[in-house]
Formats: C-alpha cells, structure tokens, sequence
C-alpha cells in the first residue's frame, strides 16, 4: 500500500526573534537557518519515519537536488518528484520565544503541475493505495476529483485553508484534517460541537480529524465520535508538528490500527515534535514514539 503525496517542497529560512515583525520595524535576528521543509515534504518524512511506503510528487529548481538526497535519506521516495526551471518555492518563517511561528510563502514550483502528469501518475496506483494533499500546490481540486474517480482514498490537509475550494471537494475526499476554526468554518457553525455534527450530516462519506492543538484531537464521521488527548510537554517549536500528526495517523491507520490507537500515535510524535527547533529534523522516527508512549500510557 503507498501513499501518492502530492505535495509542496520549500526551503525554510528561519528567523528566531523576541517577537513577530511590526509594520515599519526592522529586527536583528538572533539566528537564522535554512532547512528543507514545505507542508507536503513535512508530511512524506513524517510518514517514511512512520513506517509508510511514500512516493512524493513535487517540483524543484534543478539546481537543488540535493534536496532529492536528503529526502531520499528521510526514506522517501523521491522519483516522482520533477526538476524544473522555476524556482524552488520557499518560506520565510519568524519563531518567537513563545514557539510561536508567521509565515510567507512564496509559490514557486509547487504551482507547477501540469494534469497530464497528473493523469500519468494516477494512472500507476493500486485500488489500496492512498492519494494525500495540501493546499500549497496548484491543481487541487483537479487532482482530488481525479483520484477518486479512479477509486483511490483520498486524505486532504487543506492548509493554508481556501474554504470555497475545500466545499467543492469534500464529496470526493475519505478523510479530511482541519484544526477546529476550519472546520467550523466550513461547516457554518459558532462551535466544536456543533461541527462535529454538521459535517457529517452535509457530507456523509467524510471522516473528519480535527486537530485542537494542545488540547488534543478529535475524529469524527456518520458512526464516530472520538476523542483523544495531548500529551503535555515544553513546546519549543510549533512549526511541523500538524504535519507529524498526519504522517504518523495516517500511517497507523494504513497499517491496520484502530483509530483511536492511530490518534494517539499520532500525537506523540508531535508532542516530541514540538520539543525540539526546526520543522523536517524536529519529526521522531517511529522508535523514539514507541518508547515516548511507553512511557507515557
């Protein structure tokens, strides 16, 4: 079973400061570093660390293939991934003392799919392989609706969120990871609850995983309706810890766990995740969530 990530690649310039830039302001940074990261290559390492077979589909400048490499060493499988003459895109993240992260991203070759590679690649899987999204590539909904027409199980991350394009495909998708503010919004709803309801009832084929940030998680479809904590820790940094909790759940749930156990996993891998600085080299490998769990159940 393998998981299809169309996914975004980005270069992370890092940027630690005592607060967020104002208008008008100029900072000295108290360090800065420059890491691979991009939600869509966040969420094939963190699912590769988990045990998943990944196939990443994405785009980078042709000068920086050694990005392929230190993907490939994160055991992602990198051959579809294409080598073009624009840009690499990339990200210029602030990260205050208080683990608290801004971002700007700029598109580059994550906007570069072309749908008859789409069809291409689509075209390879199995009835049992997965099709995982963001929404930092272009071509989403063209992607999502083709995957299901081809019977494959579709997961979508729809960060940065665009609530009109997530509506108009939500039909197509098996299961839907969205923070309680989004999935409120797209429900129409003023509270948690109330979206756990509504969802289910306007797309009945949809499981939804709603991320609570410390307070935890929760999964809901039409027979469900589960709950599962945070693990308490020193947070240091926030920036990849939603993308470890999609690769290591999603990657419980392929590989026969029941939701709730997947749930848990999932978020002790960002409880881990978020003690440590840095996006791609703060997610655990799978040992170092078993043993974090051992000692924490």
């Amino acid at each position: 079973m393998t998981i299809y990530n169309f996914g975004s690649i980005n270069l992370d310039h890092l940027y630690q400061l005592d607060h967020f830039v104002r208008p008008g302001e100029t900072m000295a940074s108290d360090s800065y570093q420059c890491l691979l990261g991009g939600k869509g290559a966040n969420q094939s390492v963190a699912l590769a660390k988990a045990g998943a077979e990944v196939k990443h589909v994405g785009a980078i400048h042709s000068v920086d293939r050694l990005i392929l490499r230190q993907l490939q060493e994160y055991g992602v499988n990198v051959e579809l991934v294409e080598s073009i003459d624009t840009p690499t895109s990339y990200a210029i993240i602030q990260l205050t003392k208080e683990a608290e992260n801004s971002i700007i991203l700029y598109q580059g070759a994550n906007h570069c799919f072309e749908k008859a590679n789409i069809d291409r690649i689509l075209d390879q899987a199995s009835q049992d392989d997965w099709v995982l999204l963001q929404n930092e590539t272009n071509l989403v909904d063209y992607i999502i609706k083709q995957a299901h027409s081809k019977g494959l199980k579709v997961a979508f991350n729809p960060a940065p969120m665009d609530a009109e394009l997530t509506k108009a495909v939500l039909p197509y998708v098996t299961l839907l990871v969205v923070n309680e503010v989004e999935a409120m919004d797209l429900a129409g709803v003023d509270s948690i609850d109330a979206a756990t309801k509504a969802l289910p009832e306007q797309y009945p084929e949809l499981a939804v995983l709603m991320t609570l940030g410390s307070d935890g998680v929760r999964y809901f479809d039409c027979g469900e309706n589960l709950y599962v904590p945070a693990f308490k820790v020193d947070a240091q940094d926030t920036t990849a810890a939603g993308d470890t909790f999609i690769g290591f759940t999603l990657s419980a749930i392929l590989s026969g766990a029941d939701t709730e156990k997947a749930m848990q996993r999932g978020c002790a891998a960002s409880a881990l995740c978020v003690t440590r600085i840095g996006a791609m080299a703060a997610i655990p490998d799978s040992s170092e969530v078993d043993t974090f769990l051992s000692t924490h159940n």
